[in-house]
């Protein structure tokens, strides 16, 4: 059954993702020793804890890169060897058996007597095969290592001989063989292992004459657990922990430019099959072939974000932006180690989103990891410890015998050239000049209206889209989710860009804040001729620089008039040739393309503009796509550029569709045209200068946020990614026209895509030649209409399902049923009706409604996005029943956690915690069945969120740990969860914070969901939730709301197939959500894997939701989606209502499976089989064309459960407070007492004292202990989590080093950290805590003497932290509490602070260090003027240095008057209003409740703003 699956499923290799544990080890000065090799083996096996591994113990992968060491190949090969570096060494895994195997070698030995190259010996590598788990040693290859010279007679370097001879025999021998390492200077040992295995397995590395200088080392976490021994690391020269979200982009482009090369390269450098770091391994590989030194190769493909630094010195940035022509970055999540067998070093991508620390010490060793602790060091040879930052390049020259500097290295690259002169004679800078550009109207009025008819514009689309962006410089919002039909099965013609969802990024990778985090975001865009990736700066080619990709009128008009050579061609097709004509029109417009760039044209412009009654235009993301990708194909992309200059394009999806799939730039010149309409009607009140830069912001605005949802910083780099995946587009399409494209059911081929386009053509031509064109259609995309665009919760809908449960009639449900069952084709499943060939069973023989009650949840909605009176509601009718209602992301009251008196629980069952942690407490979290890792929604997967101030009322700010009045930032990434293996970490650190709740993980469908499912299966989640991209009851912008994620059911049914295919699917349970309305729909999702089933817009419904789609505006008509409380008064809505309706459709699950023959829900589960597509779907001119096959294939034997029946095995009993800490306080905390407790801690040993935590706060029902009830010391390494939501009454101390996310969700505890004081470094700026620290604090007190990582204090809404020094982004987010930083900080800090004070001391005295850099967006910068202020600061610095010993603490100490003058003040200006005004409430009598509560609403009248801090303020 699972090769039947893996054959006609969903899953694709492709979706596989990896990340990892990484490390070098190296001797600066070269020195090799068995030690380096010995150590790094150590090193591997104590990085295990970040690896994955299968459901029967196999090892995802681990591996290491060692130097030759020629010695002990002399001493053990049976044959004679030249001196050590005049051969090269092969690492060979062939297959298993015999004959083939000497048929390779055999072919090896004779490709290389072609070349003439020498052969010395094949030996067989020994290893031990009963040290590895089962089906690792049943998939092993056999491994043996070639000894093979060079040609003596070539110049060639005789690494590039050995690199084209490999290259040889992968394309003459193919996948048969495979060839970890073939070089002079470097060989590979990896396989499909555990970290501690490879020393068993690989019994060489045991031999005292195995020496290195150098290791690197690799454990990987894949989301599969198919058996890969080629893919675990290292590659041939790096080790890779992250993934590089450009990949399909960085591969296009990079064949692109091979293809323009002298040699003939054809398509042998990249091995398309392998992984992102594969890849990536093989282009730096061939630019170190090629003469790039392996420093430069680096910065070209992971360049520092350089356009915004003003820091940063000029050559170098004229390197970075010379370089940019020619090389996109390659960008992703990052930290990448790497060795040519001479040097080797690290580098971390422009985010700083992945772990990476390193050590030098005194006898000259350089130890590297994604962790601290991975190297027993004697704290007395300890030189340095640093983190490895953004932009920083580590570099060690073992020939040199030296660490080469970052600024140094650079320097001497960037000076290499004069890449600033160079720049100046090779680009032409276009700026826009619409302010004195002289505009006119593109043709009369009524061909306007035609244009905008046959390309589909409606009045919707023009009044709600265009002018909102032309006013606002912001895309538009909405609310409640998408209900209209998808593309493929509307009746009404659709734009070709509806059949493209965006992707975004969800455990994995991390999308990037491009809000928050503007400064590493590039949107620069080159137009013309590339320049020669080998030979860059000997080519005078000249290139157009654009700010950005969106022209307007004046920049348009500059290029068109020849700054390079133009040609224009006709973006149309005849109207005569039918259908065909399409295709007879993109091929002859790629011939053209092709003509026209042999003739030496450099800007490709495909223009519609001659469309009239004969011609009707191509939809320019096909003839985009298309050409781009018969370009690369032909080797003529780089030679030019691609412009469109279309009446099409108008949102920011499709200048992002446009631009994912290859164009350079865009002239959407029929939405300027709209622009100048509106102004002349008088609906716009702007210039026209102004208006059109407004919407081009928006736009420009919308792409990045679309390429920053999945991860990419850089419109260089999203160019060409093509981050979609199709939905109802045929095979035949997408291969020849979106190559690469995934797309995971068939649809229409090229002639449905011409029928849309006549369609629109046909009707309004018809209109046109008669002069009399009708207004724009009304449009009902977002919003029903009469007879506009169906939707599924149409005011009929509505109407009677809140009669059904409101009167509790069942009859008046089942009308209902048979209104949304039946009605026109919208979602996958309304394609679908269950069959079974089974005979029914009586009624009273299926499972009762209390049985299935158990199985239904109602989705995630936040207090604070809904009002009290809804929020419990749902919860009390959920836990009537037996049910599950959700807290959302906003945190919950304490009085909610203790019966009601009428014994109604308001309490949810289930806690979420999503990526602002809001009221994410000890407490919260002790008080919940399940708590749910929210990675998306379905509303708007991979974009964080925002509650505006005018919705953060006091007892909504209260619950968050805010302040009235201030606005609230969700962002769009956890800041704990870069990777699989950070979300691993989460999931451990909430298991241990409530040992007893299950574990959620809340995904979006898109493709590949099922392989990160399989992921966060091995990650031990308990439950995994699938929501579909028509769900989400939050605000969002209307393009993410209709075009990001896919239907619940593709991707629900990818996920169910992945998990079994992976051996994983009994091991956790799958929920679905999405738009769920009847009994049908849960058996539906049953039978594709579901096991529970999520609830959230029909309850609303139910409560009174009549779909203003206006949520965000705290206006919602009936109480519900507001926090207003004159509105509140409007809410009708019961939980007997939701109770009722659950009633109804539990009986209706049951009335289905006793027509089907089930006594259970549970016997469907994952039967597939059991749906069949509906005969009638043969009618529809779209829909026939779908296949479903993949999505409905048999997963299971008739009868055969495959469903949830094995509990994950958490390993409670193993973790460190389990072992260590719990047997020694617990008879402490059970008698309320205090006492102290010493203990040993390694880098393993995660989230300590976080279940401790726990225990203090179930015993004290949250309150905590007294102030240092329990003092805990440790001393040594402490693994991630530290402290992690440790309550009130536990003080932690650790004399040592601390590994990322101490004190995360910290909950009224005390952490201290300090160095050993035998260590050997020379001051305190030196690293001795991670990334991300204190994220989500809440309350308590932190003294860290050292420093920490980027990402400090993220989130902290109430602890108050003292720390040495700290990295980028400090204080993001950060609504409350204190911070005090003594010495250095990063870039960006303070963005998106809304709360809380931050101190910085500023010894130089000079204000413009600190205000470089600190985002100034909504922060004030001042001093220290209130003697109370300054005292509360004072008392702090004496704490810590009492804790800590601080030197520097001491001396500011000691000189406290001129110290306090020193510290500059952090403070977002919102929150210093409200404090102001409350204060000032406060002393006119008013108690701090009513002085809050009348704060907020003089803020929210317009009574005070920034500006006007005044009470008694009268805005104008």
């Amino acid at each position: 059954m699972k090769d039947l699956l893996r054959q006609n499923g969903l899953y694709q290799s492709e979706f596989e993702h990896d990340a990892c544990g990484i490390g070098l080890y190296a001797d600066i000065k070269g020195r090799p020793s068995h030690d380096i090799v010995k150590t790094a083996l150590e090193m591997l096996a104590r990085l295990d804890h970040r690896a994955g591994k299968g459901s029967d113990g196999t090892g995802d992968g681990a591996g290491l890169l060692v130097q030759i060491p020629h010695d002990f190949f002399n001493s053990v090969c049976s044959f004679s060897l030249p001196e050590a570096g005049q051969y090269g060494v092969g690492m060979l895994f062939l297959p298993q058996d015999h004959s083939k195997r000497q048929n390779i070698i055999e072919t090896v030995k004779n490709i290389i007597k072609e070349k003439n190259y020498t052969f010395y010996g094949i030996r067989e590598v020994p290893v031990l095969a009963e040290s590895i788990e089962p089906i690792a040693r049943q998939e092993a290859p056999h491994i043996v290592q070639l000894f093979v010279g060079g040609n003596d007679q070539l110049s060639d370097s005789l690494d590039y001989q050995l690199y084209t001879l490999r290259k040889t025999l992968e394309q003459r021998i193919g996948k048969e063989l495979y060839i970890a390492s073939l070089s002079s200077k470097t060989i590979v040992f990896k396989g499909m292992l555990c970290a501690e295995e490879v020393s068993g397995y690989y019994t060489d590395l045991k031999d005292e004459q195995f020496v290195s200088a150098i290791a690197l080392v690799h454990s990987r976490f894949s989301t599969n657990t198919f058996p890969s021994w080629e893919r675990a690391h290292p590659n041939r020269m790096i080790v890779h922990n992250g993934e590089i979200n450009t990949i399909r982009g960085n591969a296009n482009w990079f064949n692109a430019r091979a293809k323009t090369l002298d040699k003939d390269y054809s398509n042998q450098i990249i091995d398309r099959d392998g992984s992102d770091s594969a890849i990536f391994d093989n282009v730096l590989e061939f630019l170190t072939m090629n003469g790039v030194p392996l420093a430069h190769a680096i910065m070209l493909m992971v360049p520092e974000p350089w356009e915004k630094d003003q820091d940063m010195p000029d050559s170098l940035k004229a390197f970075y932006e010379y370089n940019s022509r020619f090389m996109e970055p390659w960008d992703g999540p990052m930290a990448l180690g790497f060795s040519n067998g001479k040097q080797a070093g690290a580098i971390m991508d422009r985010n700083g989103l992945r772990p990476a620390r390193y050590y030098v010490t005194h006898d000259d060793r350089l130890i590297y990891s994604s962790e601290v602790g991975v190297v027993d060091l004697d704290p007395s040879q300890i030189k340095e410890k640093r983190h490895l930052k953004p932009g920083h390049v580590l570099l060690v020259d073992t020939e040199k015998g030296q660490i080469i500097p970052s600024d140094q290295l650079k320097k001497e690259i960037s000076e290499t050239n004069e890449y600033a002169k160079l720049l100046e004679k090779s680009i032409t800078f276009v700026k826009s000049s619409l302010d004195k550009h002289q505009s006119t109207s593109y043709r009369d009025r009524l061909d306007r209206l035609y244009l905008q008819k046959v390309n589909g514009y409606t009045y919707e689309e023009v009044v709600k889209g265009i002018q909102v962006m032309s006013e606002t410089g912001k895309e538009p919002v909405g609310s409640m989710g998408y209900d209209a039909p998808l593309a493929v099965l509307s009746e009404r013609p659709q734009l070709l860009f509806n059949y493209f969802k965006q992707w975004f990024s969800q455990v994995t990778n991390p999308p990037i804040d491009a809000i928050r985090e503007e400064h590493v975001i590039s949107k620069v865009t080159w137009l013309g001729k590339q320049p020669n990736i080998l030979e860059p700066t000997n080519s005078d080619t000249k290139q157009i620089k654009l700010e950005h990709p969106i022209l307007d009128e004046s920049q348009f008009e500059t290029i068109q008039n020849g700054l390079l050579p133009v040609a224009t061609l006709s973006l149309t097709f005849n109207v005569n040739d039918g259908k065909a004509g399409l295709k007879q029109a993109l091929d002859a417009l790629f011939q053209e393309a092709e003509a026209a760039i042999q003739n030496g044209h450099q800007l490709i412009i495909l223009s519609d503009r001659d469309v009239d009654a004969e011609h009707a235009p191509i939809p320019s993301l096909l003839a985009v796509s298309g050409l781009h990708h018969d370009l690369i194909k032909k080797g003529l992309r780089t030679s030019a550029s691609i412009v469109v200059d279309s009446a099409e394009p108008r949102d920011s999806h499709h200048m992002s569709a446009l631009l994912g799939f290859g164009a350079d730039a865009i002239y959407p010149y029929m939405a300027f045209e709209a622009i100048k309409d509106l102004i002349k009607d008088g609906h716009l009140n702007k210039s026209e200068a102004e208006a059109s830069q407004k919407y081009i912001k928006a736009l420009v605005g919308g792409i990045v946020k679309v390429m920053s949802k999945v991860g990419i910083s850089a419109i260089q780099s999203y160019r060409g990614a093509q981050t979609f995946e199709a939905l109802g587009l045929s095979k035949e399409v997408i291969d020849q026209y979106f190559t690469g494209t995934f797309s995971q059911i068939d649809g229409i081929g090229l002639e449905e895509i011409a029928d849309e386009t006549l369609k629109r053509h046909t009707t309004a031509t018809k209109e046109w030649v008669s002069k009399r064109v009708s207004p724009l259609d009304p449009g009902s995309d977002l919003q029903w209409r009469q007879e506009g665009e169906f939707h599924k919760f149409n005011p009929m809908a509505i109407y009677k399902l809140q009669q059904a449960a409101r009167k509790n009639d069942y009859g008046l449900y089942q009308e209902y049923k048979t209104l949304v069952d039946d009605s026109p084709y919208s979602t996958i499943r309304s394609l679908l009706e269950i069959k079974s060939n089974r005979q029914p069973v009586p009624l009273d023989e299926v499972e009762p409604v209390e049985s299935i009650f158990k199985r239904f949840k109602t989705g995630a909605m936040s207090y604070g996005s809904i009002s009290k009176e809804a929020h419990e509601a749902l919860a009390i009718a959920m836990n009537r029943i037996g049910g599950k209602s959700n807290s959302g992301e906003g945190g919950e009251e304490v009085e909610r956690f203790t019966l009601d008196s009428n014994g109604d629980n308001r309490r949810s069952a289930i806690k979420q915690v999503a990526s602002g942690r809001f009221g994410v407490t000890s407490h919260y979290l002790s008080e919940a069945n399940e708590i749910q890792i929210k990675m998306a929604q379905g509303a708007k997967p991979g974009e964080g969120g925002q509650l505006p101030a005018h919705k953060v009322y006091p007892w909504i700010a209260e619950v968050r740990g805010a302040t009235p009045g201030v606005g609230l930032i969700s962002p769009p990434p956890h800041h704990d969860i870069y990777s699989i293996e950070d979300l691993a970490q989460l999931i451990y650190d909430l298991k241990r914070a409530n040992p007893t709740a299950r574990i959620s993980v809340k995904l979006v469908a898109k493709a590949g969901v099922g392989t990160i499912a399989a992921g966060v299966a091995k990650g031990l989640a308990d439950v995994i939730l699938i929501s579909g991209h028509d769900g989400g009851t939050g605000a969002a912008s209307k393009s993410s709301i209709a075009h990001a994620g896919i239907p619940w059911e593709i991707g629900l049914a990818e996920a169910h197939q992945t998990l079994l295919l992976n051996g994983l699917r009994n091991r956790v349970s799958l929920e679905v959500d999405g738009k769920l309305m009847s009994g049908k729909d849960v058996i539906v999702a049953a039978c594709l894997g579901a096991e529970e089933f999520g609830f959230a817009t029909a309850p609303l419904a139910i409560l009174g939701c009549v779909m203003m789609r206006a949520c965000h505006l705290d206006t919602c008509p009936v109480g519900i989606a507001t926090q207003n409380p004159e509105l509140r008064k409007n809410f009708t809505g019961s939980p007997d209502h939701i109770v009722n309706y659950m009633h109804f459709i539990a009986e209706d699950i049951r009335e289905t499976l006793s027509q089907n023959g089930f006594r259970s829900l549970e016997e469907v589960v994952g039967h597939a089989e059991l749906l069949k597509v509906r005969d009638s779907v043969q009618n529809h001119s779209k829909a026939s064309h779908l296949d479903l096959s993949k999505m409905l294939v048999q997963t299971a034997e008739q009868g055969e459960k495959c469903n949830f029946t094995t509990p994950q095995n958490h390993e409670l009993d193993k973790t460190f407070d389990f072992r260590e800490v719990l047997p020694q306080t617990k008879a402490v905390v059970e008698r309320g007492e205090t006492g102290q407790f010493n203990f040993n801690i390694k880098n393993s040993d995660r989230s300590a004292g976080t279940t401790l935590g726990y225990t203090v706060t179930t015993s004290t029902n949250g309150v905590g202990f007294e102030e240092d009830a329990l003092e805990l010391q440790f001393n040594g390494y402490a693994g991630q989590s530290f402290g992690a939501f440790v309550p009130k009454g536990i003080t932690m101390t650790l004399t040592g080093d601390a590994n990322d996310y101490v004190g995360k969700g910290l909950s009224g505890g005390k952490l201290i950290i300090k160095p050993n004081e035998n260590e050997g470094t020379p001051d305190d700026n030196q690293a001795i805590i991670g990334n991300v620290a204190f994220f989500g604090a809440t309350s308590g007190e932190a003294y860290v003497r050292g420093t920490a990582g980027g990402r400090f204090c993220v989130r902290n809404s109430g602890a108050k932290v003292v720390i040495e020094g700290i990295g980028d982004n400090g204080c993001e987010y950060m609504t409350g509490g204190t911070a005090i930083v003594l010495g250095h900080i990063g870039k960006n800090f303070a963005a998106g602070m809304s709360g809380g004070t931050a101190y910085l001391f500023n010894e130089s005295g000079d204000i413009s260090q600190i205000a470089n850099k600190v985002n100034q967006e909504m922060v004030n910068i001042e001093t220290i003027i209130d003697l109370d202020e300054q005292k509360e600061v004072k008392e702090l610095i004496e704490k810590y240095a009492h804790y800590t010993g601080s030197p520097k603490a001491e001396k500011i100490l000691l000189h406290w008057e001129e110290s306090v003058t020193q510290f500059v003040k952090i403070i977002p200006s919102d929150y210093e209003l409200m404090l102001s005004t409350i204060k000032k409430l406060e002393s006119q009598g008013l108690s701090h409740d009513e002085a809050a509560q009348k704060a907020f609403e003089l803020k929210k009248s317009g009574h005070i703003t920034v500006d006007h801090g005044d009470p008694n303020y009268q805005p104008a």
